[in-house]
């Protein structure tokens, strides 16, 4: 093994910034959501990628892809949808396998409910504090970064 290239003091404090940006986000989206919605951050993501897809509904390995997380995991999080009424599941007609997640009215009706203080609380603890440069900087950045691992997970 050759040496270790140890980060530099900008890298540091850019990787400990995001560390601690991403946790302090985390916390306060997720009691935001649950306060005023119901929803977990992860549920609240759910029906946001539901909403979007035609007819309202995603194959579940599909959205699990969208979501980047585990069948597993999104499987308990819409089992505890569906018992909230916000989701439902329904066979796929054409292959005994597939298993589709489609919003309900409630589900509609509580991402609308949702969506604005949501938003709010968002542009509020992250965009007002940032130049549109800076924006543009870290969507870049994010976005290079995130290709980045999504090409080594599929090699």
């Amino acid at each position: 093994m050759g040496e270790t290239e140890w980060l530099s003091d900008q890298e540091t404090r850019a990787w400990e910034g995001f560390l601690a940006t991403s946790a302090l986000l985390d916390r306060r989206i997720e009691h935001q959501l649950r306060e005023e919605a119901g929803v977990s951050q992860p549920q609240y993501e759910i029906l946001v990628r539901l909403e979007r897809a035609p007819e309202g509904e995603l194959r579940m390995t599909e959205l699990a892809d969208l979501l980047l997380t585990s069948k597993s995991g999104l499987s308990y999080q819409v089992t505890q949808m569906e018992r909230s009424g916000l989701v439902r599941r329904r066979t796929c007609s054409t292959d005994v396998r597939g298993v589709f997640a489609v919003l309900t009215e409630k589900g509609r009706d509580t991402l609308y409910g949702a969506a604005p203080g949501h938003v709010a609380l968002v542009r509020r603890l992250m965009f007002d504090q940032l130049t549109s440069e800076q924006v543009a900087v870290l969507a870049d950045g994010f976005g290079a970064v995130s290709r980045r691992l999504r090409d080594d997970d599929t090699a």
